[in-house]
Protein backbone atom coordinates (compact mmCIF):
# COMPACT_ATOMS: atom_id res chain seq x y z
CA UNK A 1 0.00 0.00 0.00
CA UNK A 2 1.47 3.32 -0.74
CA UNK A 3 2.00 5.91 1.84
CA UNK A 4 0.71 9.21 1.48
CA UNK A 5 2.41 12.79 1.99
CA UNK A 6 2.81 13.40 5.51
CA UNK A 7 4.80 16.59 6.53
CA UNK A 8 5.21 17.36 9.93
CA UNK A 9 5.00 20.51 9.64
CA UNK A 10 2.89 22.84 7.52
CA UNK A 11 3.40 26.37 6.53
CA UNK A 12 0.97 28.89 4.75
CA UNK A 13 2.41 31.21 3.04
CA UNK A 14 0.36 34.65 2.66
CA UNK A 15 0.27 38.73 2.12
CA UNK A 16 0.34 41.60 0.10
CA UNK A 17 0.75 41.26 -3.66
CA UNK A 18 4.18 42.32 -4.19
CA UNK A 19 5.16 41.89 -0.50
CA UNK A 20 7.53 38.98 -1.75
CA UNK A 21 5.42 36.12 -1.43
CA UNK A 22 6.97 34.44 -4.76
CA UNK A 23 10.71 35.04 -3.31
CA UNK A 24 9.51 33.65 0.11
CA UNK A 25 8.36 30.21 -1.49
CA UNK A 26 11.57 30.21 -3.59
CA UNK A 27 13.19 30.15 -0.51
CA UNK A 28 11.50 27.75 1.37
CA UNK A 29 12.28 25.23 -1.56
CA UNK A 30 15.71 25.74 -1.71
CA UNK A 31 16.05 25.15 1.98
CA UNK A 32 14.29 21.74 0.96
CA UNK A 33 10.79 22.62 1.83
CA UNK A 34 8.05 20.99 -0.44
CA UNK A 35 6.36 24.12 -1.79
CA UNK A 36 2.82 24.41 -3.66
CA UNK A 37 1.58 27.78 -5.06
CA UNK A 38 -1.97 29.00 -5.03
CA UNK A 39 -3.54 25.65 -4.10
CA UNK A 40 -7.35 26.10 -3.16
CA UNK A 41 -7.54 24.89 0.28
CA UNK A 42 -10.51 22.57 -0.44
CA UNK A 43 -7.86 20.68 -1.79
CA UNK A 44 -5.63 20.48 0.66
CA UNK A 45 -6.80 16.90 1.89
CA UNK A 46 -6.21 15.51 -1.63
CA UNK A 47 -2.26 16.74 -1.54
CA UNK A 48 -2.30 15.14 1.51
CA UNK A 49 -3.38 11.97 0.67
CA UNK A 50 -1.53 11.94 -2.43
CA UNK A 51 1.05 9.18 -2.41
CA UNK A 52 4.57 9.71 -2.94
CA UNK A 53 6.68 8.92 -6.63
CA UNK A 54 6.72 5.34 -6.83
CA UNK A 55 9.83 3.90 -5.22
CA UNK A 56 9.88 7.13 -3.11
CA UNK A 57 9.96 6.35 0.99
CA UNK A 58 7.63 8.39 2.91
CA UNK A 59 8.22 12.25 2.75
CA UNK A 60 8.37 13.97 6.20
CA UNK A 61 9.77 17.38 4.54
CA UNK A 62 8.00 20.47 5.64
CA UNK A 63 5.13 21.71 3.37
CA UNK A 64 4.70 24.83 2.42
CA UNK A 65 1.73 26.39 0.78
CA UNK A 66 1.02 29.70 -0.96
CA UNK A 67 -2.38 31.54 -0.55
CA UNK A 68 -3.14 35.21 -1.86
CA UNK A 69 -5.90 37.09 -2.97
CA UNK A 70 -5.82 34.87 -6.27
CA UNK A 71 -6.38 31.65 -5.05
CA UNK A 72 -9.42 30.30 -5.97
CA UNK A 73 -12.65 31.04 -4.35
CA UNK A 74 -10.30 33.11 -2.10
CA UNK A 75 -11.65 33.18 1.74
CA UNK A 76 -9.82 34.61 4.73
CA UNK A 77 -12.11 33.49 7.22
CA UNK A 78 -12.29 29.90 5.12
CA UNK A 79 -8.38 29.67 5.09
CA UNK A 80 -8.48 30.28 9.09
CA UNK A 81 -10.94 27.36 9.75
CA UNK A 82 -8.85 25.43 7.38
CA UNK A 83 -5.52 25.89 9.78
CA UNK A 84 -7.85 25.02 12.77
CA UNK A 85 -9.19 22.20 11.25
CA UNK A 86 -5.45 21.04 10.36
CA UNK A 87 -4.08 21.92 14.45
CA UNK A 88 -6.49 19.10 15.24
CA UNK A 89 -5.00 16.24 13.65
CA UNK A 90 -1.99 16.01 16.13
CA UNK A 91 0.93 15.14 14.36
CA UNK A 92 1.05 18.40 11.92
CA UNK A 93 2.71 21.47 13.66
CA UNK A 94 0.75 24.58 10.98
CA UNK A 95 1.45 27.87 11.12
CA UNK A 96 0.83 31.17 8.61
CA UNK A 97 3.38 33.77 7.71
CA UNK A 98 2.37 37.15 6.71
CA UNK A 99 4.47 38.98 4.37
CA UNK A 100 3.48 42.75 4.59
CA UNK A 101 4.51 46.13 2.95
CA UNK A 102 3.53 49.73 3.18
CA UNK A 103 1.32 50.73 0.55
CA UNK A 104 3.77 53.61 -1.00
CA UNK A 105 6.23 50.95 -1.32
CA UNK A 106 3.77 48.42 -2.90
CA UNK A 107 2.67 51.42 -5.61
CA UNK A 108 6.63 51.94 -6.39
CA UNK A 109 7.89 48.51 -6.89
CA UNK A 110 4.24 48.20 -8.95
CA UNK A 111 5.17 51.49 -10.62
CA UNK A 112 8.95 50.09 -11.37
CA UNK A 113 8.09 46.96 -12.83
CA UNK A 114 4.81 48.22 -14.70
CA UNK A 115 2.81 45.73 -14.06
CA UNK A 116 -1.02 46.35 -12.68
CA UNK A 117 -2.49 44.95 -9.53
CA UNK A 118 -4.00 41.57 -9.68
CA UNK A 119 -7.36 43.61 -7.80
CA UNK A 120 -7.18 46.84 -10.22
CA UNK A 121 -6.46 45.50 -13.47
CA UNK A 122 -7.60 48.57 -15.15
CA UNK A 123 -7.42 51.31 -12.03
CA UNK A 124 -4.30 52.78 -10.20
CA UNK A 125 -2.59 50.28 -7.76
CA UNK A 126 -3.53 52.20 -5.16
CA UNK A 127 -7.31 50.90 -5.16
CA UNK A 128 -5.69 47.08 -5.27
CA UNK A 129 -3.83 47.52 -2.45
CA UNK A 130 -6.18 49.14 -0.54
CA UNK A 131 -8.83 46.68 -1.28
CA UNK A 132 -6.14 43.70 -0.68
CA UNK A 133 -5.22 44.83 2.41
CA UNK A 134 -9.28 45.07 3.39
CA UNK A 135 -9.37 41.37 2.73
CA UNK A 136 -6.18 39.80 3.79
CA UNK A 137 -6.79 41.36 6.82
CA UNK A 138 -8.10 38.18 8.99
CA UNK A 139 -4.98 36.52 8.33
CA UNK A 140 -2.40 38.96 9.24
CA UNK A 141 -4.36 39.60 12.96
CA UNK A 142 -4.27 35.40 12.72
CA UNK A 143 -0.64 34.74 11.39
CA UNK A 144 2.21 33.37 13.24
CA UNK A 145 4.80 34.82 11.96
CA UNK A 146 4.60 38.87 10.38
CA UNK A 147 7.28 40.06 8.21
CA UNK A 148 7.05 43.97 6.87
CA UNK A 149 9.24 43.96 3.90
CA UNK A 150 9.35 47.68 3.57
CA UNK A 151 12.64 48.09 4.32
CA UNK A 152 14.07 44.64 3.18
CA UNK A 153 16.11 43.75 -0.13
CA UNK A 154 14.97 40.78 -1.42
CA UNK A 155 18.47 39.05 0.01
CA UNK A 156 17.95 40.97 3.12
CA UNK A 157 14.64 38.66 3.18
CA UNK A 158 16.05 35.54 2.26
CA UNK A 159 18.56 35.72 5.10
CA UNK A 160 15.26 36.42 7.64
CA UNK A 161 13.18 33.34 6.28
CA UNK A 162 16.66 31.28 6.49
CA UNK A 163 16.73 32.28 9.81
CA UNK A 164 13.24 31.55 10.84
CA UNK A 165 12.72 28.36 8.78
CA UNK A 166 16.18 26.85 7.97
CA UNK A 167 17.88 23.77 9.58
CA UNK A 168 16.31 23.89 13.41
CA UNK A 169 18.70 25.33 16.13
CA UNK A 170 17.18 23.84 18.93
CA UNK A 171 16.98 26.05 21.89
CA UNK A 172 19.13 28.52 20.43
CA UNK A 173 18.09 31.99 19.19
CA UNK A 174 19.43 32.96 15.81
CA UNK A 175 20.83 36.86 17.00
CA UNK A 176 20.98 39.81 14.52
CA UNK A 177 22.28 43.14 15.75
CA UNK A 178 22.45 45.59 13.55
CA UNK A 179 22.84 49.58 13.40
CA UNK A 180 20.44 51.91 11.47
CA UNK A 181 19.60 56.63 11.38
CA UNK A 182 16.80 57.63 12.85
CA UNK A 183 16.93 59.93 9.93
CA UNK A 184 15.94 57.17 7.68
CA UNK A 185 12.95 55.49 9.92
CA UNK A 186 13.28 52.35 12.24
CA UNK A 187 13.92 48.89 11.18
CA UNK A 188 10.35 47.75 11.04
CA UNK A 189 11.32 43.98 12.30
CA UNK A 190 13.36 44.59 15.36
CA UNK A 191 12.40 43.38 18.47
CA UNK A 192 14.66 45.49 20.75
CA UNK A 193 15.95 49.75 19.43
CA UNK A 194 18.32 51.36 21.63
CA UNK A 195 18.84 55.13 21.28
CA UNK A 196 22.46 56.06 21.11
CA UNK A 197 21.80 59.98 20.11
CA UNK A 198 22.94 60.42 23.56
CA UNK A 199 26.32 59.86 22.83
CA UNK A 200 28.77 62.92 21.61
CA UNK A 201 28.45 62.70 17.69
CA UNK A 202 31.74 62.32 15.52
CA UNK A 203 30.07 63.80 13.08
CA UNK A 204 30.50 67.29 13.94
CA UNK A 205 34.47 66.26 14.08
CA UNK A 206 36.36 67.59 10.77
CA UNK A 207 38.44 64.78 10.65
CA UNK A 208 36.35 61.58 12.01
CA UNK A 209 33.44 63.02 9.84
CA UNK A 210 34.17 60.68 6.37
CA UNK A 211 34.95 57.66 8.87
CA UNK A 212 32.91 55.21 10.04
CA UNK A 213 32.18 53.28 13.37
CA UNK A 214 34.20 50.94 12.46
CA UNK A 215 37.45 53.09 12.35
CA UNK A 216 39.37 53.35 15.87
CA UNK A 217 39.48 57.01 16.15
CA UNK A 218 35.91 57.54 16.04
CA UNK A 219 35.66 54.40 18.66
CA UNK A 220 38.08 56.58 20.69
CA UNK A 221 36.05 59.44 20.83
CA UNK A 222 32.88 58.19 21.81
CA UNK A 223 34.00 56.10 24.30
CA UNK A 224 35.26 59.35 25.78
CA UNK A 225 32.08 60.50 26.82
CA UNK A 226 31.46 60.58 30.20
CA UNK A 227 28.54 58.17 30.17
CA UNK A 228 29.65 56.03 27.29
CA UNK A 229 30.89 53.04 29.96
CA UNK A 230 28.39 53.18 32.26
CA UNK A 231 25.24 53.05 29.79
CA UNK A 232 27.02 49.95 27.14
CA UNK A 233 27.32 47.88 30.12
CA UNK A 234 23.92 48.61 31.44
CA UNK A 235 22.79 47.19 27.93
CA UNK A 236 24.69 44.75 27.42
CA UNK A 237 24.10 43.17 30.94
CA UNK A 238 20.12 43.35 30.04
CA UNK A 239 20.91 41.63 26.73
CA UNK A 240 22.81 39.05 28.34
CA UNK A 241 19.39 38.41 30.85
CA UNK A 242 16.73 38.40 28.62
CA UNK A 243 18.45 36.44 25.23
CA UNK A 244 18.22 33.08 27.42
CA UNK A 245 14.55 33.73 28.64
CA UNK A 246 13.67 34.40 24.56
CA UNK A 247 15.50 31.29 23.80
CA UNK A 248 13.65 29.44 26.62
CA UNK A 249 10.61 30.73 25.41
CA UNK A 250 10.80 29.04 21.91
CA UNK A 251 11.72 32.43 20.41
CA UNK A 252 13.98 31.71 16.84
CA UNK A 253 14.95 34.60 15.83
CA UNK A 254 15.81 38.62 17.81
CA UNK A 255 16.44 41.12 15.89
CA UNK A 256 18.30 44.09 18.58
CA UNK A 257 18.98 47.39 16.63
CA UNK A 258 21.22 50.26 17.71
CA UNK A 259 20.51 53.87 16.11
CA UNK A 260 22.38 57.15 15.89
CA UNK A 261 21.07 60.09 13.72
CA UNK A 262 22.72 58.93 10.51
CA UNK A 263 23.62 55.70 11.20
CA UNK A 264 27.33 55.75 10.18
CA UNK A 265 29.30 56.54 13.67
CA UNK A 266 27.59 55.99 17.60
CA UNK A 267 25.62 53.62 16.72
CA UNK A 268 28.12 51.29 14.30
CA UNK A 269 30.51 51.46 17.19
CA UNK A 270 28.22 50.38 19.65
CA UNK A 271 26.34 47.76 18.02
CA UNK A 272 29.98 46.03 17.04
CA UNK A 273 30.94 46.45 20.50
CA UNK A 274 28.15 44.41 21.67
CA UNK A 275 28.45 41.74 19.02
CA UNK A 276 31.83 41.33 20.85
CA UNK A 277 30.26 40.94 24.56
CA UNK A 278 27.91 38.76 23.44
CA UNK A 279 30.39 36.39 21.34
CA UNK A 280 32.02 36.31 24.20
CA UNK A 281 29.35 35.24 26.30
CA UNK A 282 28.59 32.52 23.91
CA UNK A 283 26.04 34.11 21.22
CA UNK A 284 26.77 34.12 17.90
CA UNK A 285 25.03 37.16 16.30
CA UNK A 286 24.84 38.54 12.86
CA UNK A 287 26.04 42.16 12.38
CA UNK A 288 24.41 44.11 10.05
CA UNK A 289 25.19 47.84 9.63
CA UNK A 290 21.81 48.99 7.37
CA UNK A 291 23.01 52.94 6.77
CA UNK A 292 26.67 52.41 6.87
CA UNK A 293 27.17 53.57 3.07
CA UNK A 294 25.17 56.78 3.32
CA UNK A 295 26.61 59.95 2.67
CA UNK A 296 26.82 62.50 5.87
CA UNK A 297 24.95 64.93 5.41
CA UNK A 298 24.98 68.50 8.23
CA UNK A 299 21.68 69.44 7.49
CA UNK A 300 20.15 65.63 8.65
CA UNK A 301 22.49 66.41 12.02
CA UNK A 302 21.16 69.68 12.73
CA UNK A 303 17.81 68.64 12.18
CA UNK A 304 17.82 66.16 14.42
CA UNK A 305 19.84 67.96 16.81
CA UNK A 306 18.77 71.14 17.16
CA UNK A 307 20.18 73.81 14.57
CA UNK A 308 23.39 75.03 16.01
CA UNK A 309 23.49 72.01 18.37
CA UNK A 310 26.76 70.11 18.38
Amino acid sequence: MNERLDPERILLVTGMSGAGKSTALNTLEDLGWEVVDNLPLKLLDRLLDTPPAEGATRDHRPLAIGIDSRTRAFDAEGVIRRVAKLRQRAHYDVAMLFLDCAGAELERRYDETRRPHPLALDRPASDGIMRERELLRPLRDAADYLVDTTQLSRAALQHDLRARFGEEHGTETVLTITSFGFARGLPRNADLVFDMRFLRNPHWDRDLKPMTGLDAPVGDYIAEDPVYEQAVVQIEDLLLTLLPRYASEGKAYVTVAFGCTGGRHRSVHVAERVARRLRDAGFSPTVAHRDLATAPRDAVEELRAGTGAR
